[in-house]
Formats: C-alpha cells, structure tokens, sequence
C-alpha cells in the first residue's frame, strides 16, 4: 500500500487495493469478483458509448471516533440508483446485495478509510452501464455493475470556506420534466459548459440552474442541491422534478427538523434570492458548501463570507453522527466493522 497523507487528501483519484465486479447476463446478476486492475475490456460498440445506458452512484465510508468503520445511508444508495436504471430501462440491482456489495468492497480496502480526525472519508462510486455490442437502438442485453472506492478529503479545498456561483440561463442542462433524478447516472456533462463560463465570467467554481420553463425558479447548482436559510430561520429547498433527489439533502433536511428547524421544500424562486440570509450547495462529495454570493446578470445577491449559523449548526450534527460523535438515532450508519 502505498504511503497517503490522509489530511492532504483532494477530492480525486487514488488506486486502492480492489474494485467489485459484478456482470448481468441471462437474466440475473453474478456473485461478483473482486479486480485489483482498473483496466476493463468492452466492445466499442458497446450500448453505453453510443446510447447512454450508464448510471453510477455516490457514497461514503467514514471512520467514527470510537474506530468502527461504518458507511452512510447505504439503503438509500441501493433505492436510488434503481429508480434510475428503471427510467433507462437497465436491470435493477437487488437492495440487499447492493448493501453487502458495498459492505464487501470496503472491508476488502479497510486499510484505505482515513483515520478519524484527518477529515477524510472512502468515497464509494458504484457504477453499471450496458456492455452489449449494437448498433440498434434498444436496451442493452448484459450489463456490468462496479464497486470503485477511493480515499478522499474535501471537494473544495478550504472546507467551509464560502464559495461563489453564476446563475446560468443562457446554456440549461435541464432534464426534460420529471426525468431530473436519473442525473443520478451521471449526466453532469450537460452541465460542463456551464460551469466552464460561470468560471470565465465570475471565477465562479459552481454554475446555478434555474427552471427550464420560465427561468424563474432555482432548479439546483451544477453539481449540487441548492439549499436556503430564510431570513426569519426556515430551511428551504426547491421543490422540483428537475433535480437530483439528493440523499445529503434529505439527511440535512431531517437534521434540521431535529434541530428545531422548520423545513420546506417548495418552489424556491428567482427573486427570493436577494432576501435569503444563507444559501449552500449540497451533495455526498461537499456535505455542505456555503455560497458567498450569486452572479444574476447585473445582479449580485450577498451572504457573507463565512459560514452562517444555522449552516454551521446543521453541518456539524450531520457530520457529527457520520463520524460516530452525535448520535445515530435515525440508524444511518451501516457498520463494516
């Protein structure tokens, strides 16, 4: 194994010791073979190239304060990434044995979850795509479902450090209605160019998508829920088929309402935004990045430079229990050993 600095850890790519390969044929999934190779052999006419059928998944394990090692809302994974193969007419992958896959591809790398206190955690990127060779458009035959792991630290170096973000209009990645949550598998290319010009326009890191219709509702940010505090102390999120349902979220949102919080998802709209006193972005890789401020046109909404309060305050109960120093009174926690 080689040496890692767990507290120098970025959100990227780091060789462990072996992925989980599982193959669907003939109507059923395989028991599934650990790889110590990244390398895959497919056609290049295989139906994920050319039609799309590839859905992946995002989670984490962490290792708690007491040394037990315990992966997040797992069930949650297994559910969600079903739905998605569902919308791509992909075989689904029974919940049970998605949980002990994941359960297994850990333990199997035990040695790469960081040690409590570096504020690392092992990323768990499960992924399936169709495998058949064709031409004609129609569902794959056989698929190949893969259990990635990978040691990282924080999406956005300087942790809680507020961001900025660009409201994007000119160039939507906006799912047709209703199909929004099978970004789950992975479509974040339509939102690359976006983000390229929030980057170029403002040095923005985040690009903020708005309703494809009207372009007067917050959709989510490109990689990310969007969150809000209001000023009167509510949690709002928006309430659309467009967007990612994120798991993060709904563990803050339940977090929230622990906290006292009243929570609301509704229609988040284009003009709230310069009356909110806290805004973030969400998701398994960032837990909670705080924005500073909004790019709309000429307009720029301001939220400080520091993580607000009551962001604070949600951040530090969730990330609380991942790591075994709040209580698991919700039994989010899956432990692996």
């Amino acid at each position: 194994m080689q040496k890692i600095e767990w507290d120098k850890l970025g959100f990227e790519f780091t060789p462990t010791k072996s992925n989980l390969r599982f193959t669907y044929k003939d109507g059923k999934w395989d028991d599934g073979e650990l790889y110590d190779t990244y390398d895959i052999t497919v056609s290049v006419v295989a139906n994920a190239f050319h039609y799309g059928q590839a859905i992946f998944e995002g989670l984490k394990a962490f290792t708690t304060c007491d040394g037990r090692v315990c992966i997040f809302r797992p069930e949650a994974n297994a559910a969600r990434i079903n739905s998605s193969a569902r919308h791509l007419l992909m075989p689904e992958f029974p919940e049970d044995k998605f949980v002990e896959a994941v359960k297994r591809v850990v333990a199997d790398n035990i040695d790469y979850v960081p040690p409590y206190g570096t504020g690392g955690s092992l990323y768990i990127r499960p992924v399936m795509f169709g495998i058949t060779p064709q031409i004609g458009v129609s569902p794959s035959k056989e698929y190949m479902m893969i259990f990635i792991v990978t040691p990282v630290g924080a999406y956005y170096k300087g942790g809680l450090t507020p961001v900025e973000a660009c409201i994007s209009v000119d160039f939507d990645r906006a799912a047709p209605h209703g199909t929004g949550h099978i970004k789950a598998a992975g479509n974040y290319a339509a939102g690359m160019l976006s983000t390229k010009i929030a980057k170029e326009q403002h040095h923005c890191p985040v690009a903020l998508f708005l309703d494809p219709a009207t372009h007067t509702m917050v959709d989510e940010f490109g990689t990310s829920n969007f969150l809000a505090i209001t000023k009167d102390g509510k949690y709002v999120t928006p309430d659309s088929k467009s967007v990612l349902p994120s798991i993060t979220n709904n563990s803050l949102m339940q977090v929230a309402e622990d906290l006292g919080i009243t929570v609301e998802r509704r229609p988040v709209m284009r003009a709230e935004l310069k009356d909110l006193a806290e805004v973030a972005a969400c998701g398994t890789a960032v837990v909670i990045t705080p924005v500073s401020r909004i790019y709309d046109g000429d307009q720029v909404y301001e939220y400080g430079d520091k993580v607000g309060a009551t962001m604070q305050k949600i951040y530090d109960t969730l990330t609380g229990i991942q790591k075994g120093v709040v209580p698991d009174t919700h039994n989010w926690l899956v432990e692996v050993k």
